[in-house]
């Protein structure tokens, strides 16, 4: 790997660092997403206590409503003996009653109301969180698309570097073999690759100096000298 190759792999490691550190827009989706849900579920118990407490309020409603019947029947039934005081008695007790029931009455109207209101709110927030969650879904699904074509991007990128990495050695190996072949063809390698160094053709010439200078004595001891003309030996030669 070249410097510069080794340079931006370090400056790709550091950028990957930085964007793994900062926050991941599926996280942030699900948490979003997360967030709406336990709003939805805080709306839901609010309809849930309201609707028990309106239960009680019609409870004890029905219980002043059936004192107040009662009541109504003593009164009578206090006329009937002659008892005036008694029956102005129960109906003094019947108007208090009376009174609780019609507060009981207005407040549960006003928590009918705002179980209404909970539950118009609870239907939208379900309609907003549902659509919300198809789209969360779907750009997170953008996301992860976007993000696998930026590693294929990048590995495409790193191919194509490793693939320029090597074509420039084969270019580079290619360069140094024909240099060779243009000195074994022009000559400038065959002392080298045949006879050796300075030293060794120096002895090589001197031992065959000698070997001739030997073989022409012998010859003329065998022959002696005078013993052939020049045209002779002229002859020979042709």
């Amino acid at each position: 790997m070249s410097f510069f190759s080794r340079l931006k792999a370090i400056f790709q490691a550091k950028a990957n660092k930085a964007l793994d550190a900062a926050e991941n827009p599926n996280e942030m989706l699900d948490l979003s997403f997360e967030k709406q849900t336990e709003l939805l579920t805080k709306v839901r118990r609010g309809v849930a206590d309201v609707a028990t407490s309106k239960k009680r309020l019609e409870l004890q409603a029905d219980k002043l409503q059936a004192s107040v019947g009662n009541l109504e029947r003593q009164a009578g039934a206090a006329l009937q003996a002659g008892r005036e005081d008694l029956a102005r008695t129960a109906l003094e007790r019947k108007a208090g009653v009376q009174v609780q029931l019609e507060s009981i009455l207005a407040q549960k109207d006003q928590l009918q109301a705002e179980q209404d209101k909970l539950v118009s709110a609870e239907q939208k927030l379900t309609a907003k969180i549902e659509s919300f969650r198809v789209r969360k879904e779907t750009i997170k699904a953008q996301y992860t698309a976007a993000e696998a074509q930026t590693k294929i991007g990048e590995a495409f990128s790193g191919i194509s570097e490793d693939m320029a990495d090597v074509g420039n050695k084969v270019q580079t190996m290619q360069a140094r073999a024909g240099a060779i072949d243009e000195l074994l063809e022009s000559g400038a390698l065959d002392d080298l690759s045949v006879g050796g160094d300075v030293v060794d053709r120096e002895l090589a010439a001197i031992t065959s100096q000698s070997s001739v200078e030997a073989d022409l004595a012998r010859l003329k001891a065998q022959i002696g000298p005078g013993t052939a003309s020049a045209g002779e030996i002229s002859g020979g030669a042709s």
